[in-house]
């Protein structure tokens, strides 16, 4: 018997300002880190705003896993993109990631060396709060996603996996062995076609992306190597950063701080101050690159200041951009296929493990210390699943909670 044909449906566009302004309220409130930021995208654009279902945004979270770069971020220029073409991945971008980086640029320039306008109990408020963020996407993802138990039993054991081995490379091996075994073993009997929608790129347009990306992955060494420019090196250091390192956030400090503390444009100490800076603010932890942009000594680095922040943030996330760009019209023909499909399913029971996981630990096991941290997560699980809270008003909660418990 044939395969069902995929059916294309109209996509449904909104404005750059909207999808600013969808993305900048997230911008502002998501704390907690990559798998948190996928819990409250999920929450806004499948449950709350309707932009796309959980299928498709569950298509466009294993795309992007298997992407180097910040992956959240990535799947919020795919979300923009989809809704709102170029102008939109830029909106999209723009919304989620310069609050946090504007905020950290001002905080380089300040030199200051200590958050103290941030309370301690808000910022515990903040990680309890992103605890019931994650449950209630991998609550919802389970079910959408895994209602087997062939299914199930690929989440279980992606989660213990990633528990046993708790590395990127576990993370990224859970995902290949469950498509592997989804294409092989998985059968979707009464499958239906693949509703897609386009995102506006051709296929032209993704392989250009693809060679901009290998370009400057290749073409910017040579440059520095031929220059000796240190301004061409600086954002040589930030684009490569960018664009090798899977796992993204915290995965990336390591790079970042051997390009730029060896060579004493930023000094270890002021490193570190602006890794802690990058805790107590919302947003991927890429925008790090901003801090360390503001802070450097442009007779080092050939940059600093606002300048210098906003270079290394655009060098860090250009990557991410043209490889969302260049993958996402590939993407959507290959999964037609019903053993794409098959392994597709096996890759997202994956996610649904590893988000799991993730649960536990870092989100479980940096918020929940007391009885009162569990009774503040699973009210605000409540808030978000039946009282069915927006994120902003479950964030605030949480935050004042978790202040009212540090004074009394």
């Amino acid at each position: 018997m044939n395969a069902p044909s995929a059916a294309v449906i109209p996509t449904e566009r909104s404005s750059p300002w909207e999808i600013l302004w969808a993305f900048l309220r997230l911008g502002l409130t998501s704390f907690g880190g990559p798998v948190a930021h996928l819990g409250y995208f999920r929450t806004e654009f499948v449950e709350r705003r309707r932009w796309m279902d959980e299928r498709r945004y569950a298509d466009l979270v294993a795309l992007c896993q298997f992407l180097p770069g910040p992956a959240s971020s990535q799947v919020g220029i795919a979300v923009g993109l989809a809704r709102g073409g170029w102008w939109g991945s830029l909106a999209a971008w723009a919304g989620f990631t310069l609050p946090s980086a504007l905020v950290l640029i001002g905080f380089a320039l300040a030199l200051s060396r200590h958050a103290d306008w941030v309370d301690g109990g808000v910022l515990h408020g903040l990680k309890v709060a992103a605890v019931a963020v994650v449950a209630q996407a991998v609550w919802g993802m389970a079910k959408a996603l895994c209602p087997d138990r062939p299914r199930a039993a690929l989440a279980i054991g992606a989660a213990l996996l990633t528990l046993l081995l708790p590395t990127v490379f576990a993370q990224v091996g859970a995902i290949v062995v469950c498509g592997l075994v989804g294409w092989r073993l998985l059968r979707l009997p009464g499958q239906q076609a693949v509703e897609h929608r386009s995102y506006g790129v051709s296929r032209r347009a993704g392989v250009t992306a693809l060679a901009l990306f290998a370009l400057g992955l290749l073409g910017l060494p040579l440059l520095v190597a031929a220059t000796a420019s240190p301004l061409l090196a600086t954002l040589d250091a930030f684009y490569r950063a960018g664009a090798l390192v899977f796992g993204g956030g915290h995965v990336v400090l390591p790079l970042l701080q051997s390009a730029v503390v060896p060579g004493a444009a930023v000094s270890n100490a002021e490193f570190l101050a602006g890794y802690g800076a990058a805790q107590a603010v919302p947003g991927p932890l890429f925008t790090f690159s901003a801090y360390l942009g503001a802070v450097m000594r442009p007779e080092v680095a050939g940059l600093g200041g606002w300048v210098g922040g906003l270079a290394c943030l655009l060098a860090i996330f250009l990557p991410a951009w043209l490889l969302v760009v260049g993958a996402l019209p590939f993407w959507d023909t290959l999964r037609q296929g019903t053993a794409v499909q098959s392994a597709l399913a096996g890759v997202n029971a994956g996610v649904v493990g590893i988000l799991l996981a993730a649960l536990y630990d870092p989100v479980w096991t940096s918020a929940i210390g007391s009885r009162a941290d569990f009774g503040l997560a699973l009210a605000a699980f409540g808030l978000l699943v039946y009282a069915r809270w927006s994120p902003l008003l479950v964030v605030a909660f949480a935050a004042s909670v978790g202040w009212l418990i540090s004074v009394f």
